[in-house]
């Protein structure tokens, strides 16, 4: 025993007697001692010990030991003394507890478990047995890894642990290594010149992480050792390693941790005698390490890489669209191809296998190209290209078509050294090359989805503008937001960088392009920019059709719909035609590679010609001819005009308030919402203040607090810092709400603390108004859940079913003052001359609720609603309009009311074993939907079946109350969501009669309505 475990371990006794002799007994007085002689031992290997921290599946160790790169190489769980500690253990096992390294003891024994075995047991009483405990335990490192998929595994679950090491590395060295500070700053400059201005030191760092954690596979796994040396892009980085590395921190040392995952990496890759199945397996490690480590940038850029059935589908296509329209080939020397977002390499790869053996030389070194602007994916596209051509010809040559670049930022007009010489030359030659064939994977997410995270997808100020003038331009759609979709902006680059030039434009991307309203203008523009378009729609839209699994169902395995669009241009020829093939959307994304597989290419394929429409519709299957004849609800935003706004139902409408901080601005009770924002408030207020004493900062994202526990931020919020407002909390502000069906929530309606509030300042600026307004909401454009409608005088969220759009029967000015009716005057002489002079603005405003109610109306023109806001039919019959009229207003006060009707009379169910409560955690509906369990005492039976048929989209009313009505802890921002409430704690349960009511009532009146004179096949 060393004189340093000596004295530790004497301290440990010492501790323990100290704490007995002043009445200590139990676990929580006496682990202390071990706690402290664990620091103290742990501390002399370079391990940290850190308290109660929660394992993946929920388990917390009184220990967790991590080494100086944060990996766990130990645990220890105290055991009260009066328990039996073969038991416990035994608990602790069957809870999952890990057994690689972990101390159990009681201050009597302890034993040790090393690699899932008992491997140790001591008397704690005997100093030399707890130093042998000590150093067993210190001592360990664990086997290496057997087995290749556990292998991967671990290493995705360790790359955020070992990434954050090396992060801690970095920032130390940032402060003492003069070195690699100067090697940093001149990489960081670099690469904001060449690759992004906006670029971050730490993107820099997770740039530096990406090189150190995978080079080595680099090099092993390709059997290419002199990899850092021929690279163009690693050489420049290795230079800022070698300082990162040139003073304490070893990079052997550091990456012999890695060893075990390594190894059985490397092993597997040995065995893999075909280079194509090096490809894939890279493929894998790839996506699983930027799983593990790099979620924002997997987020912004969509990290997948594209399955070889879709790549060789695609070639293929591209290959027969060559011969037929063009009489050329992949092999014909000047057809230039290429991948501007090359990920893997794998569409540069099979198009070289395609090649002519005669003419891979010339094509290699003439005529591909690809640009990838993300370091890992970069590094293995260029091993994969170099190795395919060094199979093809037997000799080594660089793959100079590659660039370390951003595709989009090419296309502006600036001219820059692009990262070092050989890459700028690289660059220099693919922009003056006359491309043919752009083919490849764009990314496909449109952007950060918090703006906390500070994880913007980057503008283009040339493509944006690009855009803007074209697909923007000319689309008639309310919310054009998903114009900013990066594949958006690939397809109007690819259609510019050809040039005019005839060629082939081949993408495998997200396919919300061909049927969304927001991309009319782009449909348009795609049509006129080619001669013909096909498109394969592979389906998989998660969010669409909720019944599809990604993982399953999806090609990609994300949550998006995909499709394959071939785009050609041949002058030759002139007319226009866009194909569409979809195929089953209820297939899984096996069955869809095998159709891909076995059809070889788009030219076996049944292809239907489709015939778009005057608004540009390219799937017209549905739609309704004789809709465009109604009156339109309300004029579009782009039709705005004075007269065309007048020739409408109603005059003025809006979307529903949007607030992007949905747990901050809403709640079920006013005390909580209004310490909410204060809190809210004070953090917002202290951050302008702390932006105006720091001169105020151009780079907001970076600049601002992202704690989401104390503020959440909006695009619009952080303007307002910029503009330096400040909020001003005011009790007068606390309005209710409906959040959504039948769920009213008290809502703080301010107009910096909300993303924005549209119109509803002058539909509902006082308490006052709620009285007498009312306001009809119905689902926006482009919306995929079924037609709704829904009455309201309360202010409304956007997402209040769907997105909604919403009618007022009054407009006021922001005081409250100057009330106008906000039906036309050209709408009451419409429906005076068809029924008669006494027809009023509130009738019409009753008739157009139950219209928009008529099940014949709703399913007949199901396709239209979701493309075009709602337009009116004046079919009825004269003597029928009151009888609209009239069951439009009892509807409206059905709906209005409902938390005044009468309950339905369900059955109670009490469980006398517990106590009686009204406490709602979460609702439970049988799948009969005959009961709803409420909680552990309570259950309610007898539902009429017919309560069900009253729905606003996907849900039946009755369903949208069991899904509101539960309590929630938000993960982010750890606000709990309680629907209980204090002051009327029946209130939930009750509300469920009501709503069941009001579902029967309504399905009975809505079936009153009398015909609506429109055909109904």
């Amino acid at each position: 025993m060393t004189a340093a475990y000596k004295k530790a371990i004497d301290n440990y006794h010492a501790t323990l007697a100290e704490v007995r002799s002043k009445g200590g007994v139990n676990e929580l007085h006496l682990r202390r001692a071990f706690q402290t002689l664990l620091d103290s031992v742990s501390k002399k290997v370079g391990w940290t010990l850190l308290q109660e921290q929660r394992l993946a599946n929920g388990g917390v160790p009184d220990g967790t030991l991590r080494d100086a790169f944060l990996l766990p190489r130990g645990y220890w769980e105290a055991k009260d003394t009066a328990d039996d500690l073969n038991v416990e253990i035994k608990k602790k096992i069957d809870a999952g507890y890990p057994l690689t390294n972990i101390i159990f003891e009681d201050t009597r024994r302890a034993v040790l478990y090393q690699d899932g075995q008992r491997k140790l047991e001591v008397d704690m009483t005997q100093a030399q047995q707890v130093a042998d405990l000590l150093h067993e335990f210190t001592t360990h490192a664990e086997p290496d890894i057997e087995q290749f998929e556990r292998a991967v595994a671990e290493f995705k679950a360790r790359i955020p642990e070992l990434a954050q090491g090396v992060l801690l590395i970095i920032a130390k060295e940032r402060k003492e290594n003069k070195r690699f500070v100067k090697a940093f700053s001149e990489f960081h400059e670099l690469c904001k010149t060449a690759l992004d201005p906006r670029i971050s030191e730490a993107q820099i760092d997770e740039m530096l992480v990406q090189h150190l954690l995978t080079e080595r596979l680099f090099r092993t796994v390709f059997d290419n050792q002199d990899f850092t040396q021929r690279n163009a892009i690693a050489s420049e980085i290795e230079k800022v390693i070698y300082a990162l590395t040139s003073r304490a921190f070893n990079r052997g040392e550091f990456l012999k941790s890695l060893d075990r995952f390594y190894l059985a990496i490397e092993d597997t890759a040995r065995g893999l005698g075909d280079f194509s199945e090096k490809q894939h397996f890279l493929n894998v490690v790839y996506e699983r390490f930027f799983q593990g480590f790099s979620v924002k940038q997997a987020d912004t850029m969509g990290i997948v890489y594209t399955p070889q059935e879709i790549v060789d589908f695609m070639c293929a296509s591209v290959e027969e669209v060559l011969q037929r329209e063009f009489g050329k080939s992949l092999s014909t020397p000047g057809v230039k191809i290429l991948d501007p977002c090359v990920g893997t390499g794998n569409f540069i790869v099979n198009i070289l296998r395609r090649i002519d053996r005669s003419k891979v030389k010339q094509k290699y070194a003439e005529d591909l190209f690809c640009n990838e602007i993300m370091l890992l994916p970069y590094y293995i596209a260029s091993l994969n290209i170099e190795h395919e051509y060094f199979q093809l010809t037997g000799e080594y040559a660089p793959f100079e078509g590659i660039c370390f670049a951003d595709t989009l930022d090419l296309a502006e007009a600036k001219q820059f050294g692009l990262f070092n010489e050989e890459n700028t030359a690289r660059v220099a030659r693919e922009k003056g090359a006359e491309i043919t064939v752009i083919i490849g994977n764009p990314p496909y997410n449109m952007g950060q989805r918090n703006e906390n995270d500070n994880n913007k997808n980057r503008s283009y100020p040339v493509i944006d503008q690009r855009v803007r003038e074209t697909y923007v331009q000319d689309s008639t759609a309310t919310n054009r937001n998903k114009l900013g979709d990066p594949y958006v902006k690939f397809f109007r680059w690819a259609t510019d960088r050809l040039q005019g030039r005839d060629g082939v434009v081949c993408y495998v991307s997200n396919n919300s392009f061909v049927d969304l309203i927001a991309f009319d203008g782009m449909r348009k523009h795609l049509l006129q920019d080619f001669t013909c378009i096909y498109h394969v729609d592979l389906h998989g839209n998660v969010r669409k059709n909720p019944k599809l699994s990604g993982t399953t169902h999806n090609v990609f395995g994300i949550q998006l719909g995909v499709g394959i669009t071939i785009a050609i241009r041949n002058s030759a020829n002139s007319k226009h035609a866009v194909y569409y093939e979809r195929v089953p959307e209820s297939w899984t994304r096996h069955e869809k590679y095998r159709f891909l597989r076995d059809s070889g290419s788009f030219s076996v394929l049944s292809c239907k010609r489709l015939n778009p429409d005057a608004q540009n519709t390219w799937l017209t299957e549905g739609l309704q001819e004789d809709f465009a004849s109604f009156i339109p609800i309300a004029a579009k935003s782009s039709l705005r005009s004075k007269v065309d706004r007048e020739k409408a139902v109603f005059l003025d409408f809006s979307l529903g308030v949007v607030t992007n901080r949905d747990n901050w601005v809403y709640d079920w009770s006013e005390a909580p919402l209004a310490e909410k924002v204060r809190r809210l408030s004070e953090t917002y207020n202290s951050e302008v203040d702390r932006w105006k004493r720091e001169g105020c900062p151009r780079e907001i994202d970076s600049f601002v607090l992202s704690d989401e526990t104390k503020v959440k931020w909006s695009r619009d919020l952080k303007a307002d810092l910029k503009r330096r407002r400040y909020v001003l909390f005011s009790n007068e502000r606390i309005r209710h709400a409906l959040y959504r069906p039948f769920a009213a929530k008290a809502y703080y309606f301010d107009p910096i603390l909300s993303q924005d509030v549209f119109l509803w300042d002058r539909y509902l600026p006082t308490r006052l108004c709620e009285e007498e307004n009312r306001i009809i909401c119905a689902g926006a454009m482009a919306v995929t859940k079924p037609f709704y409608c829904l009455i309201t005088n309360r202010l409304t969220d956007l997402h209040y079913v769907g997105d909604s759009q919403c009618f007022p029967f009054y407009t006021y000015k922001e005081d409250g003052t100057n009330r106008r009716e906000n039906i036309t005057d050209w709408a009451l002489a419409q429906f005076r001359e068809k029924c008669g002079e006494e027809v009023s603005k509130w009738n019409i405003f009753h008739y157009v609720y139950a219209l928009l109610h008529h099940p014949v109306y709703c399913e007949r023109y199901a396709e239209n609603l979701k493309r075009e806001l709602p337009r009116i039919p004046m079919t009825v019959a004269a003597e029928d309009f009151p009888t609209y009229a009239e069951i439009g207003r009892k509807l409206a006060d059905l709906h209005l009311n409902y938390e005044t009707v009468k309950e339905y009379p369900l059955k109670w169910i009490e469980n006398k074993d517990i106590p009686f409560s009204w406490r709602v955690e979460k609702m439970r509906l049988s799948k009969d939907r005959n009961t709803l369990a409420v909680n552990d005492s309570l259950t309610l039976a007898g539902f009429p079946l017919e309560c069900f048929d009253y729905c606003l989209g996907n849900r039946s009313a009755v369903e949208w109350v069991i899904d509101q009505y539960r309590t929630s802890t938000d993960k982010r921002s750890g606000i709990t969501s309680d629907p209980n409430r204090a002051d009327d704690p029946e209130y939930i349960i009750r509300l469920v009669g009501r709503v069941v009511t009001v579902s029967l009532e309504t399905v009975k009146l809505v079936r009153a309505l009398p015909g609506l004179g429109i055909p109904t096949d």
